[in-house]
């Protein structure tokens, strides 16, 4: 036999070769255990949920419904916090100052991305800050007009705005936001010339369109809901990119030649940088299961919006995506920075 003095380089090189192999093995196995073990014993205790909206409304009411079902799913309660304010910031500081372990997380949403081009100092970065897990839910916003008026089609309102440009009168919410905003990318898109009334809420909106002060409304089917099933107003187009299953009836805006224009809202989960991927992903297999279920998505119909779960790269893209897309429209439309 021979001994460790007697053995020639190559055999002491390959021999040290395979315990240096072994050595990493074992490393990559001391680090990989404590992750999968996280993962199979997440969540260990309740999450908290960060919404950046008050009490009551439809982003508030349809989490709590996706809480609640996700909760029992994973064995533990997800509670609510709501931190409205400051387009966002304060429930997103309330998430990012909790440790980045699956077990605060915070609601984004479109109009995240239009803070971040909107606001001088937004106090973080929504796509460096967090990380995606997965939608909840999309809605799209509707032309309406005033039932028995009028404008009762689309091509009406293009030809009067072409007609006359600069006399429409198209209502919305506040300036900035995702219906303001919508007014003045469908502006640029149909290359017709209107004027943009914003008003502080959609009660507002529809004594106006119906003391016709205004002439068109762009809000939210859930907004506008009680005033056309009412019969008060007429929906006229839809703004996303086909039409919505919660107004099949309605042709999209793009389907009525005004190419380009793709106007769709969104809520989604996201989590704080740093968090394990693994417990992102445990949490995405749960909500992707937990928004196919047929009550959930009857329940989100109810309310006007659409139960959607995604992939956690495809929210993060559409994150980027709205955030240059918003960008162009404010500095087109020269809304100053807030």
């Amino acid at each position: 036999m021979f001994n460790s003095m007697t053995q020639k380089p190559a055999t002491l090189f390959r021999r040290a070769s395979k315990l240096g192999a072994s050595l990493v093995a074992a490393s990559v196995l001391a680090l990989t255990v404590p992750t999968l073990a996280l993962a199979e014993g997440y969540p260990e205790r309740d999450i908290t949920l960060v919404l950046p909206f008050g009490p009551g409304g439809i982003a508030d009411i349809t989490s709590r419904v996706v809480a609640d079902a996700l909760g029992k799913k994973l064995g533990r309660q997800i509670v609510i916090m709501n931190q409205p304010g400051a387009a966002g910031a304060v429930a997103a500081r309330a998430a990012l100052n909790a440790p980045a372990d699956g077990y605060t997380l915070a609601l984004l949403s479109n109009g995240t991305a239009i803070s971040v081009p909107l606001f001088e100092n937004l106090q973080f970065d929504p796509v460096k800050d967090f990380v995606p897990v997965s939608s909840l839910a999309y809605f799209d916003f509707v032309f309406v007009t005033k039932a028995g008026g009028k404008f009762k089609t689309l091509a009406d309102v293009l030809e009067a705005a072409k007609a006359e440009p600069g006399a429409l009168n198209v209502g919305t919410i506040n300036v900035g936001s995702s219906q303001n905003l919508a007014a003045e990318l469908f502006k640029s898109t149909s290359g017709i010339d209107f004027t943009i009334v914003p008003y502080k809420a959609t009660p507002d909106l529809l004594v106006a369109l119906l003391g016709d002060e205004l002439d068109v409304i762009i809000d939210s089917q859930t907004a506008l809901k009680a005033a056309l099933t009412q019969g008060q107003a007429v929906a006229v187009a839809s703004s996303g990119p086909t039409r919505s299953i919660l107004l099949p009836d309605v042709a999209t805006a793009q389907e009525q030649g005004v190419n380009g224009f793709d106007v769709t809202s969104w809520n989604a989960i996201f989590a704080p940088a740093g968090t394990p991927q693994d417990v992102v992903d445990k949490l995405n297999a749960t909500l992707v299961e937990v928004l196919a279920d047929p009550a959930i998505q009857k329940r989100f119909a109810e309310l006007g919006v659409e139960a959607r779960s995604s992939k956690p790269q495809e929210i993060g893209a559409r994150l980027e995506a709205d955030i240059e897309k918003w960008s162009a429209v404010i500095e087109k439309a020269g809304i100053p920075k807030q």
